[in-house]
């Protein structure tokens, strides 16, 4: 018996013994660092000669790991892979494979500060974002295992006198997930684990900064049981072996999570049927967001708003697709709620993540950081809190506040990536609201308000995915608040919600005339 769902708690590192535990896990990621991770191609490891050299954002010059980089040839020979495990796979029981990732979950247990220190010295997390990352692609593993068991049992249909009906799900075949550098952990779970317990085998191919803890996780799904060529682990990069894979004639399905310009450039050359293809390729697509949040001049906390808002902006350095960057302050709560904000981003701690104090780290990488700058450097809006000099050696860029951000400015409109927060003034609650949905974006946002009527409203006309009221827009859990937005940032499949599986199976109705 499977018991029902629950989020996987978070680990409390003010206890002693947590803390000891997870310089342990860091002391062994770093011993790892000459370590060299092959390909995974029908359950056999592959090295093609060049390799994938992945350095900490904290200090460039220290050699993480190495990712075998594969090309056309290999992504070839994962397709073919994928192919030939497909049809026993799917004809398994949903219980069968749903137990592969019931155990994928506990062997993450056991090893959850390995994966959250390979994602601290690989990609910049704290200790705490990337605990929370860990836990979440945990929850991944448990909620799909116990969805896909109800997709196999009876669907909910009208009956009929004199017919037996039925509505089943089939799984599509060979897919493809490409996963992102920012939740390298959660987010390739969870587009992997999805497809493959409804019965789809996986090209899976991450993000070229964080290989190394997506192979720790392709390791842990193989020790869980998974049989050969279910999953195949082809990182690598997208002009070369993700072009080729979108347009595969034998791939039914692409996930995404990334940018909107490779997201939208993945949906248009999945769109071409290809010579020998049978079938519309469908798209999962998370493209990110420019999200905001709306504190109204009925709401009296400001220094909780804030709050809200400091943590939206900036943790993980605001490399987040939910990340607040846009601050819309209704009427009078402006003055005083920038000075909060900009007194909460001064409190945070700069340095490398593996300090445990640490709560603001670097930048992914080096072109992470150009982009952040050059958005700033546009000179759009007047300074409330500018970046000094970092003396650290890494890619820092300090917490930034930009005031009275016209709303048609590129900072307003264009998603940064980085944490750089934009406030913009509003007379009133409308305006407000028709500020907030002025980009193409529809991720997620927040309001802050007292007014019942306001908050209603906001359910009604915010147009953004997921919604969240008088509290921070960051932080959806597995089950609870499944994610995906609207318009330019996807195709809201709401991962971890109970839709998400259905967009990687076909529904099929028998009907039986007795």
């Amino acid at each position: 018996m499977v018991p029902e769902f629950r989020n996987e708690p978070l680990v409390d590192f003010d206890v002693d013994a947590n803390r000891r535990a997870f310089e342990a896990a860091l002391r062994k990621v770093d011993d790892e660092a000459t370590r060299e991770w092959p390909l995974v191609i029908g359950g056999e490891s592959v090295t093609t000669g060049e390799w994938i050299k992945v350095h900490d954002p904290s200090e460039p010059a220290r050699l993480v790991g190495r990712v075998a980089r594969a090309g056309r040839r290999e992504a070839e020979r994962a397709v073919e892979a994928a192919r030939r495990a497909w049809p026993s796979w799917a004809a398994l029981p949903a219980e069968e494979r749903a137990a592969v990732l019931l155990r994928a979950a506990a062997l993450m247990r056991r090893r959850r500060h390995e994966l959250s220190a390979q994602m601290v010295v690989e990609i910049g997390k704290s200790w705490v974002e990337a605990d929370a990352d860990t836990a979440e692609a945990i929850d991944f593993c448990e909620f799909y295992a116990r969805e896909s068991r109800r997709l196999a049992g009876p669907q909910p249909i009208v009956t009929s006198d004199g017919s037996d009906v039925a509505m089943t799900y089939q799984p599509l075949g060979v897919g493809v997930a490409i996963s992102p550098w920012n939740f390298p952990c959660a987010i390739a779970t969870g587009m992997t684990v999805g497809p493959v317990v409804a019965g789809n085998c996986v090209l899976f191919k991450p993000a070229s900064l964080t290989p190394i803890v997506a192979a720790r996780m392709v390791e842990i799904l193989e020790e869980a049981g998974l049989p050969p060529g279910v999953v195949n682990f082809v990182p690598g990069s997208g002009e070369e072996v993700g072009d080729f894979v979108v347009e595969h004639p034998e791939v039914r399905f692409v996930s995404f999570t990334g940018s909107r310009e490779v997201g939208t450039r993945i949906y248009e050359r999945a769109a071409r049927v290809q010579p020998g293809q049978r079938w519309l390729k469908r798209v999962v697509a998370e493209m990110g967001g420019k999200d905001a949040i709306v504190v109204d001049d009925s709401w009296c906390d400001l220094e909780a708003a804030a709050s809200g808002i400091v943590v939206s902006a900036y943790g993980f350095q605001g490399q987040k697709c939910s990340a607040c960057s846009r601050m819309i302050a209704v009427g009078g709560t402006h003055d005083r709620l920038v000075e909060l904000v900009v007194e909460g981003a001064r409190a945070l701690r700069i340095g490398s993540p593996r300090d445990p104090t640490v709560n603001f780290g670097p930048l992914a990488s080096a072109d992470q950081l150009r982009k952040v700058q050059s958005y700033v450097e546009l000179g759009e809006g007047r300074p409330a809190l500018m970046p000094g000099n970092v003396d650290l050696p890494g890619y820092f860029y300090p917490p930034t506040v930009i005031d009275d951000v016209p709303s048609s400015a590129r900072i307003a409109q264009e998603e940064i990536f980085g944490p750089v927060l934009s406030v913009l003034r509003a007379r009133d609650y409308d305006e407000a609201i028709a500020i907030a949905n002025s980009t193409p974006y529809g991720l997620t946002g927040s309001v802050y308000a007292l007014d019942r009527t306001k908050l209603e409203r906001a359910k009604r006309d915010f147009q953004v995915g997921n919604l969240y009221l008088n509290r921070k827009c960051t932080g959806a859990r597995v089950g609870v608040e499944p994610f995906g937005g609207f318009g330019m940032s996807g195709t809201n499949a709401k991962a971890g919600g109970p839709d998400y599986l259905k967009w990687f199976v076909d529904a099929k109705v028998s009907s039986e005339l007795l």
